[in-house]
């Protein structure tokens, strides 16, 4: 579906995203509001060139929505693949975790590059997901020095998505006025 409101001018926006279930079991339910989280982040970045990707709407902020790809990515390795798999994962962009600095820098990465890291994170942390035998599965969160079920997990990503779309709706808005969903 494309949205009817887009402003003069702005490119149009395809509304891809499949709504989380009204009915079903606390994993589907988080997995679909995760789901959906995701996709809108890539929705608020469509039909957007590198440059306006890179565009800080809010200054003396920098935040973009590039940044916002690139943070996000790191969200994923930090919370999935760090917590359940290898703790001494490297960072995506960054020397050590949460220099979220290093992560909104856009400027070092173009929408292909950022986009790819990203996906490949969203990929892994499904496929961990997938493979955990229940919500209640421990991982190590390194930072923290404690151990974290994948239910705390899931909804600690889904949390920084849903603020950071947040952020993105304001990013986009001031980039071509687009705005909502």
């Amino acid at each position: 579906m494309t949205t009817d409101d887009t402003p003069s001018g702005a490119a149009p926006i395809t509304d891809d995203r499949v709504g989380p279930p009204s009915f079903g079991t606390e994993r589907e339910t988080l997995r679909a509001f995760l789901d959906f989280h995701r996709r809108t982040l890539a929705m608020k970045c469509q039909g957007l060139t590198d440059e306006e990707l890179r565009r800080a709407s809010s200054p003396p902020s920098t935040l973009t929505l590039l940044g916002l790809v690139r943070h996000l990515a790191e969200v994923e390795r930090t919370w999935f693949r760090r917590v359940f798999e290898d703790h001494d994962a490297p960072m995506v962009w960054s020397d050590k975790p949460a220099d979220f600095q290093a992560a909104y820098d856009a400027s070092r990465s173009s929408r292909a590059e950022a986009f790819a890291a990203w996906e490949a994170e969203v990929e892994q942390s499904r496929r961990i997901e997938a493979a955990a035998d229940s919500l209640d599965a421990a991982g190590y969160q390194p930072r923290w020095e404690e151990e974290v079920s994948l239910r705390m997990v899931m909804v600690h990503v889904l949390l920084e998505y849903g603020r950071h779309n947040g952020h993105a709706d304001f990013l986009r808005e001031g980039i071509d006025g687009v705005v909502g969903a």
